[in-house]
């Protein structure tokens, strides 16, 4: 097994931000950097013997997604004759490999580099490596099997005979543990969460009643979304990846975002997460096709990102276009950095990124 050096040094090195480029800075990531490589061929290696195809699609788009909180960066096409038009990095590179799915591609996966601003610490960065595969025609717990060969994989090519972070450990041979969100928020927090979903609406009142009984604190204009989220993160979130990775599955409608609704159900969508150490891998869908409903889901998040940050993102009308021939799939993006970190037992991100993103307070 490789040695790495130790994740808490460095991190005291990393908070300095000394350049990346100095030579005893590099020689301590090193170690680091060759597991990535090793990770990412293992990964490939895989998908190839499944049946996968790599593609490699464009950072530009019309739209870099239309969620509420994720921040992109803007730029601008400037033509042969002068004429101009606003485009975005990526956040994600979902709406592209949909596309090849509309297009007739029915196993791909993607080693993306995306882009969110806004984010940065030690499992955020503002260009990192995100790993998306998708499976036409198939339904979306298959993902689910994909997650834990995929973890194993890792381990095996960084030498790793557990994953950890932050003092907190996981076999990544042993089965993830399965999951409802409503089953944690039960246990962990003993909330009724369903209850207050009817109709793919949460009731917020409701919520916040059981927040207050819980004693979570919320502030009084929290939405709903935003008092499930306080709730996750500070009940529930704590509790999963401890000794085996949790798949956090079955997601309430009001954030599904681009999944669809479970069959014969109005509060649960085919959603779920991976989460490791504490830490959140990935995030799965049952892919939605109805376009009306997602537009419509757009537009939603839209407002509420023209009431928070006072800017909207524009709709990509090509991907919907392409969205009414997709075929039924299933997809997941997982952080393929996070990965490379639990698996060599980094402690910052910056540790298995080959050339950082220069920081501000540099």
């Amino acid at each position: 097994m490789p040695v790495f050096p130790a994740g808490p040094a460095l991190e005291v090195n990393v908070a300095k931000n000394p350049p990346f480029w100095l030579p005893g800075r590099h020689a301590a990531r090193r170690p680091y950097l060759m597991a990535r490589g090793r990770v990412a061929a293992a990964l490939r290696a895989w998908f190839s013997g499944h049946g996968f195809i790599e593609v490699e699609t464009a950072a530009l788009q019309v739209s870099p997604g239309n969620e509420t909180h994720l921040h992109a960066f803007a730029t601008e096409l400037i033509g042969p004759g002068g004429e101009r038009a606003p485009l975005y990095l990526r956040t994600s590179p979902e709406f592209a490999c949909k596309k090849l799915l509309a297009a007739g591609e029915t196993r791909i996966f993607d080693f993306a580099h995306v882009f969110r601003n806004r984010e940065r610490g030690a499992l955020h960065h503002p260009e990192f490596t995100m790993l998306e595969w998708y499976r036409a025609n198939e339904p979306y717990e298959v993902l689910m099997d994909d997650c834990a060969a995929l973890l194993a994989e890792a381990a095996r090519a960084a030498g790793a005979k557990q994953f950890s972070f932050r003092g907190r450990t996981v076999d990544p041979l042993a089965a993830p543990e399965r999951l409802t969100v409503a089953e944690t928020f039960a246990r962990y927090a003993g909330v009724d969460l369903l209850a207050t979903v009817s109709s793919g609406q949460g009731d917020r009142a409701a919520l916040a009643g059981a927040a207050g009984t819980a004693g979570v604190r919320i502030a009084a204009d929290d939405t709903w979304g935003d008092i499930f989220s306080r709730i996750l993160a500070e009940r529930i979130e704590p509790q999963l990846g401890n000794g085996r990775a949790t798949l956090l599955y079955e997601y309430p409608l009001p954030l599904a975002a681009l999944a669809r609704a479970k069959p014969g159900s109005d509060k649960v969508a085919e959603r779920f997460e991976l989460y490791a150490c504490g830490v959140e891998l990935a995030n799965a869908f049952g892919e939605l096709t109805d376009v009306g409903e997602q537009r419509a889901r757009f537009a939603a998040a839209m407002a509420s990102r023209q009431r928070i940050y006072g800017e909207r993102y524009p709709v990509d009308e090509d991907f919907l276009d392409a969205l009414a021939q997709m075929p039924q799939a299933s997809g997941i993006a997982l952080g393929f950095d996070r990965l490379v970190m639990l698996a060599t037992g980094a402690s910052h991100i910056e540790q298995v990124i080959w050339a950082p993103v220069v920081d501000l307070e540099t």
